[in-house]
Formats: structure tokens, sequence, C-alpha cells
């Protein structure tokens, strides 16, 4: 079995240019945190889970801090929402919608005040309805219509819903700075004005706050944390890792030996339709790397679905 790539590397923050703890002592300093953050108030959390690594990473923390709490403690509700967005990947959308089954029945057995919910757009939101029955071009990067209503709104109208409920909530992400330059900026503007550490204002939302445990992690902290944490509502995280290998032409992860070495798990996931990029090169790798996919996925299927397109706001396909 292959030593993780992380492991045998001196602990090293790019995000902050010092030197840390192992992440073994970081993993535990943080649901220390959780449990406090926790306990301290009677404000609902609200965990964004995307079925990727980075939000796995993070519920994961939540799951493992309050599982080691009395139940007494469980004074307010963790709910996980997913937003399907009814035009995903399929591989990816069977993934979340198990492993949110996963939860709920995990969750109920473990007595622990956690309720998942996929959330859905509203029908009138939907990129068919949008696209055919109101006659909308295609998305494209100067008007890219789907992903507020796909994916914004279901989050925001629940998060409103507990906010109108509660008063307040406070949003738990799996944002990390090294994600990109544009967020490593958007998180240090919002950190002038923050509450207490990893806890700042949500410039969106009225009433809410974001949480976010691992926004000093790099690729490979999230990654050896996982594969070295067994999933507690009893998911494979191998399993995980497999499939965004699949999502990588070359079908494994590279040995990361400096920081211009692209570590395994980069790969992205988005909408089957998603007329922003020329070629979905995260299915096309998959059904490479998968020769038992059903071939209805295949990429050259999906390439003449999306050779309809409106080009420079002509109706022309």
């Amino acid at each position: 079995m292959h030593e993780h790539p992380s492991a045998s590397r001196h602990p090293f923050c790019p995000a902050t240019g010092v030197r840390r703890p192992p992440l073994d002592e970081v993993a535990t300093e943080l649901t220390n945190e959780i449990r406090e953050l926790y306990t301290a108030d009677e404000v609902p959390w609200v965990i964004g889970y995307s079925g990727g690594k980075d939000s796995t990473a993070v519920l994961q923390l939540v799951w493992t801090a309050l599982r080691d709490l009395p139940a007494e403690k469980f004074n307010k509700p963790v709910h996980v929402i997913s937003t399907d967005t009814l035009v995903e990947n399929p591989v990816v959308a069977a993934w979340v919608t198990t492993s949110l089954e996963s939860m709920e029945k995990a969750a109920t057995e473990q007595v622990l005040p956690i309720q998942p919910h996929r959330l859905t757009p509203e029908i009138k939101d939907t990129f068919w309805v949008n696209l055919i029955g109101r006659g909308y071009p295609a998305p494209r990067p100067k008007f890219r219509w789907c992903t507020e209503r796909l994916k914004i709104k279901p989050s925001n109208s629940f998060i409103r819903n507990v906010v109108a409920a509660h008063g307040e909530a406070i949003m738990v992400l799996g944002i990390r700075k090294t994600e990109s330059q544009a967020r490593a900026r958007a998180m240090e503007k919002h950190e002038k004005r923050r509450v207490r550490d990893r806890l700042s204002p949500n410039a969106n939302l009225p009433n809410s706050l974001v949480y976010s445990p691992v926004e000093d992690w790099t690729n490979d902290d999230v990654w050896e944390y996982l594969m070295q944490k067994p999933n507690p509502w009893g998911y494979n995280n191998q399993d995980l890792l497999t499939m965004y290998q699949g999502a990588s032409a070359d079908g494994e992860c590279p040995l990361v030996v400096d920081s211009t070495t692209p570590s395994c798990g980069s790969s992205r996931f988005g909408c089957w339709t998603c007329t922003l990029v020329e070629q979905d090169k995260s299915m096309t790798a998959m059904i490479q790397n998968d020769e038992e996919k059903d071939d209805d996925s295949a990429p050259a299927g999906r390439q003449a679905r999306l050779s309809f397109r409106y080009c420079g706001g002509q109706g022309r396909p």
C-alpha cells in the first residue's frame, strides 16, 4: 500500500506560510473547537454538503465532535443540506443521494441531532423549464443564469427559513484559502469582521455566520484526514477517492513532491448539461476509466447533445 504523499513531509501550511503541528493534532484541536462552538448557544447549524472531499471532511469533523458529546448537550439541530440541480453528473448525484440516506440512518442509530436534506430548485427555476420553456439561451460566461437558480436559491431559501424560525443560523462550509487566489482574498476580507477564529459574518444572508474549520488546510491535508479517519456515517472514503481518481484522465494520484505538482482530488464535477465548458473532462475520464459505465453516458453522446448552442445571442444550433 502506498504511503500518502503528505505523510512523509514536514507539516507546512502555504495558506499562512508557517509550519504547524501534525494534521492528527490539528484535527483533534478542531473537534474540540467544534464542540465548544456548538454548545456555546442554541443557534442551529447548516452544513453545506456537496459530496466532495472538502464538505465530507468538514461534516466528518462535526460528526466526530458531536458523537463525543453527552445527549443533554444536543441543544440544537445540525442540518446537512445538499442541492441537487436535477442535471448533475449522474455518478455524483447517485453518490450524494446514497450518502444522505446513509447519514439519516446513522444519525438515528447514533442518536445525533444531524438532519440531512436533499434540496432541489423550484419547477420554475429548473434547467429545462428555462432553456426550453422560456427560451433562454444556453448559459454562458456573461449570462450564467443557471448557478443562481439551480444551486444558490434552494440553499439560501432553506437558510432563510432556518433564520426565520430561530432568529439566526451558522453555516458550516468546507471553503479553503488554497482553493484559489480569489477565494483567499474573499476570506481574508471577511476576516476583518470576524466574531472569533474561523467564524465570519455572511455577506449575503443577514443574521447568519459562516464557520470554516478547514480554511487553512491544503488538498493533501483533506485527503490525508479522509484516508486516516473512518467515515462516521458508514460511507467509504476510499470510494470517494476512487471517484476523484476516475475523474482524472490518468486515473491515478500523482506523487506530490512540491507545490507545482497537482495533487489527487483537484477534479471538478458539474452539471452534465453545462455549456460553459467545451468538454466535460471529468465525465470523459470516468467513462474512460470504467468500461462498465452505461453507454448512454458516453462522451460522444453528451457532446452531441451539447452541440446545440446559441451563438452570439442568435438562436443558431
